[in-house]
């Protein structure tokens, strides 16, 4: 209980550092999920309607998933370009976010049955409008999850853009630890802890409004 006390009064005694930490951080999570959104959901749906994009994206994108995110993240440090800073981090953590979007949006709509498809086509709509009105719908609670699973894991690695200086909660987890002190570790923990569970709830509430009635 005395950490938490002691957290509390780091917390408090530097709340515009840590108000500071979280916009950074937000900024670190929020801009990676945008541009894995833009970029992802629409080659995860090219690789269902591709078999050769689908050995392409799947395999490289399943790659990264067995790289540590912080090896990813030093390796664009090491890169001249990109060097300490947060472009370095933000490019690292799209890389990061991009995989559950990517293959679970192929899974989604390449799990729909044909046959849903033809009687679409046979009742005479578009591809266009076979795609808004029925495959989207269809497709939506799958995509929905590997957003979920997305957003979470960008939340928990966006910590590790301390390590390059570029700011975020993490800051304070690191500080923590280089100063042996679970106290100031917990200022940068909980916060991170508490974004990931309200991101759960929230997606979670979203993918069951969104399921199709049984």
């Amino acid at each position: 209980m005395d950490v938490f006390i002691r957290a509390y009064e780091h917390a408090a005694g530097n709340f515009n550092t840590l108000l500071t930490a979280l916009q950074q951080h937000l900024v670190l999570v929020l801009v990676p999920l945008a541009i894995g959104l833009v970029v992802g959901l629409p080659l995860g749906l090219w690789s269902a309607r591709s078999r050769t994009a689908a050995t392409i994206l799947i395999n490289g994108f399943n790659g990264l998933r067995v790289i540590p995110s912080l090896v990813v993240l030093f390796v664009f440090v090491s890169v001249p370009y990109f060097g300490l800073n947060v472009r370095s981090a933000i490019v690292a953590l799209t890389l990061l976010v991009m995989p559950p979007i990517l293959i679970n949006t192929d899974v989604a709509f390449r799990s729909i049955d044909p046959m849903i498809r033809e009687a679409a086509y046979g009742m005479g709509m578009s591809k266009r409008q076979v795609l808004r009105s029925i495959e989207v719908p269809l497709a939506l609670p799958v995509v929905i999850t590997g957003i979920k699973i997305a957003t979470i894991e960008v939340i928990a690695s966006a910590t590790l853009a301390a390590f390059i200086g570029a700011g975020g909660l993490g800051r304070f987890i690191v500080l923590g630890f280089a100063q042996y002190d679970p106290a100031i570790l917990l200022v940068g923990a909980i916060p991170v802890a508490l974004l990931a569970v309200l991101a759960e709830i929230a997606l979670g509430q979203l993918q069951r409004a969104v399921q199709p009635p049984q």
